[in-house]
């Protein structure tokens, strides 16, 4: 098995997080690089949080951004 860091940037509303994840690769597995379950969990959870405007909980885990416009 082989696995290296990776980072991971989630949308959600005006916000952007960065979140750093491991990808997993298998020596056998012609699949693509999967996520561990902890780390999809991870995911989620600061998806959640940044949908419900819990800048908080979700900067524990990850950096956050806001997105604005810059032209119309």
């Amino acid at each position: 098995m082989h696995s290296r860091k990776h980072t991971k940037m989630i949308h959600e509303g005006q916000y952007v997080a960065e979140v750093e994840v491991t990808l997993i690769n298998t020596k056998d597995d012609d699949w693509a690089p999967y996520l561990s379950l902890d780390d999809a969990l991870k995911i989620d959870g600061i998806r959640e949080s940044l949908k419900n405007n819990d800048i908080t909980k979700a900067k524990k885990s990850a950096k956050i951004y806001r997105l604005s416009e810059v032209a119309a």
